[in-house]
Parts: C-alpha cells; structure tokens; sequence
C-alpha cells in the first residue's frame, strides 16, 4: 500500500511539471536557456547627447556651442567678387568703407568653413560690431592709429598682416591680385590663438529668435528689395524671396552673388536694414559710423516687410520687440542721408 501511495505522488509531480512546461513561452524559454533579459526589464539607456542651441542661428545642434566666435574682414571690391565662405557665415554685415565701397564683416560660429576671403584692412566701427559677440577679430592690415586703437580697445585680434603668406593661417591666392587675394585659413586659427593666449572658449548670449518670427505681427508681402549704397551703379545690393526655400537670395550690381569656385547662391533668412549716423572724418574718406543711438529699419523674413526701430542691445544691433527667425541674417547699414527711405525700394509680392 505504502509503495502504491508513493508511485502515485511521483506520477503526480510529472504530471504538474508537464502541464507548467506546456503554459510557458517558447520564447521566453530560449531566452532564459540563453542567460538573456528581456528588453523591459531592463533600465532605459540615455544615449541621446543633450541638445544645444547655437547663439547666432537659433539652430539645434548636438555638438559643443562654446567655442568662439570669428568675426573676419571680408572685401567687396568688385576685383574680390565672389567672396568664399560667406554662405557659412551666421551674420554678416555690410556697411560703407571709403569711397562709397562696402566692405563685410562676416562673423562665423555654427559653421566655420576652411577658407575665408578675401581679407581686408580693419575700420573702428567693424571692432565695434566684433565686440558685441566677443569674437575673434580677424583683418588684414590696417593704418598704424587703428591698429594701436584695436590693442588699446582689448578686442582679441588676428591681423594677417604678421601672417603674410605664410601659407599656415593666411595665403595669398595666385588667381587674383594684391590687396584682393588674402585669404584666411581657418585650419590654423587654433594654433594662433595658443599663441596669443587668447581663450579658445567662451559662452556667448543668444540673439532673439522666434521659430515663426514675426510672421503673425503683420507686415507687407514683398517679393523682391533694392538697396541703394551710392550713385555708383556697382554699389546696388538686391535681395529676391525665393518661396520654396523661404529664403532671400542676394545679387550684388545686377550680379547673382554666389561662392567663389561653387556657384552656390548666397541666401539668408533674415535682412535686416538699419538707417545710421555716417560721418566722413579725414581726408581718405574714412568713415564714423553711429552703432548705438538706434533709429529706423526693415526687417524681412518668410517673405514679408516689417517697418521696425532696431536699438543697440550689449553691442548687437537687434530690432525692437521683434525677433529673428532661426537662421542667416544679413544685416545692411545705410546712412542717414539719403535715408533708408531713399535708399531702399522694393516691390510686393504678386
């Protein structure tokens, strides 16, 4: 009786354990069989890198946005059309030099191209714009006053007069002739502020942007602009909105401006136009351009015109109570007379 008992328990037990194998998931078997963990069970990874803005674009970005900014001389002779590296740069302003000839000022930070030029000589009031993004300040020669001013001011600086050719930060291009031929070589920027002692990062505060700008805050549909620097027919700046891109495609005289060797159109998201002070102050026609008082502008994005007042805001130029769609900017300065009543015309979208 006793091994009857004991044989029925045992055929009991195999019954339970089969019936228990039959219930479980093949799969989750395997697995088990493996050593594997489901996913769920385990803790989720942080994988993603956290996401940055950049200061001068408002686009994100997942690299590092503390590096310094390049603020380089850029010549708009026409003997030094077309420029390179201007489609990378973040901002750029034009404002008159000597004789009724604008020059750039081309401040890089979100992308930073292998080359730039060419190069020009430096004016007090590019420093000025230079220092409002507490950029590297980056020309190529200039008159022996200015330059004492730029090391009195404390902007740090790369004069490529002292780099001449040197074929490891400026090279002289044999396609185009002297002073229309400097060009920078970003390549060895790092290695020229190692040796200045100048700091390779710093935080920089962000330009107002706005991912719908001031599209909902009215404004006039215009399709096309023409600025006007001089009577000189060379000195005509126009910008056309192209609706696809919605963006402003730039001809400079008549003339698609474009990337030297690349035929890539130069095409911004904001032109901001900003009516100064302009006073001739020496007999080589040097200029004192006024960059604080504020006054009247245009600013056009995603195809409409808004008439704004714009005001020195910490050394930057920026509208008042309106904000930049994240981006390229343009920022064209024209003097007080003619006005940029005058000097500006556009047409409206059809």
């Amino acid at each position: 009786m006793k091994k009857y008992l004991i044989g029925l328990l045992m055929l009991s037990l195999i019954a339970l354990a089969a019936c228990s194998e039959e219930g479980a998931s093949p799969k989750n078997t395997e697995k088990e069989k493996s050593g594997e963990v489901e996913e769920k069970e385990k803790e989720p990874a942080e994988t993603a890198e956290k996401k940055q803005v950049y200061p001068l674009t408002g686009k994100v970005t997942d690299k590092s946005i503390d590096h310094r900014a390049l603020a380089v001389m850029v010549n708009n002779h026409t003997k030094a059309r077309p420029q390179t590296g201007l489609s990378d740069a973040d901002i750029v302003y034009e404002v008159l030099a000597e004789g009724m000839i604008t020059r750039f000022l081309a401040v890089f930070h979100s992308e930073i191209p292998d080359t730039i030029g060419p190069v020009r000589s430096a004016r007090p009031y590019y420093v000025e714009l230079a220092k409002g993004f507490d950029a590297i300040y980056i020309y190529h020669g200039a008159a022996k006053f200015i330059d004492e001013q730029i090391q009195k001011d404390g902007i740090d600086f790369l004069n490529g007069a002292y780099y001449d050719n040197d074929g490891k930060l400026f090279e002289r291009a044999s396609f185009r002739e002297a002073p229309h031929n400097s060009y920078l070589l970003t390549s060895g920027i790092k290695d020229a502020l190692e040796r200045k002692g100048y700091d390779m990062e710093k935080k920089m505060e962000p330009l107002p942007f706005s991912e719908k700008g001031n599209a909902a805050d009215g404004g006039k549909l215009v399709s096309k602009l023409k600025i006007v620097y001089s009577n000189n027919p060379l000195e005509t700046v126009s910008y056309s909105y192209n609706k696809k891109s919605e963006k402003y495609v730039r001809s400079s005289d008549g003339e698609l401006s474009v990337e030297y060797g690349k035929e890539k159109a130069l095409a911004v998201d904001n032109v901001f136009i900003v009516e100064t002070k302009h006073r001739v102050v020496d007999s080589a026609g040097r200029r004192k351009v006024d960059l604080t008082s504020g006054g009247k502008g245009y600013l056009l994005q995603k195809g409409k015109l808004h008439e704004v007042t714009w005001k020195n805001e910490d050394g930057r130029i920026v509208p008042e109570n309106m904000e930049f769609v994240p981006g390229q900017t343009w920022i064209n300065i024209v003097p007080e007379d003619p006005g940029i009543s005058r000097s500006v015309s556009f047409m409206e979208a059809e």
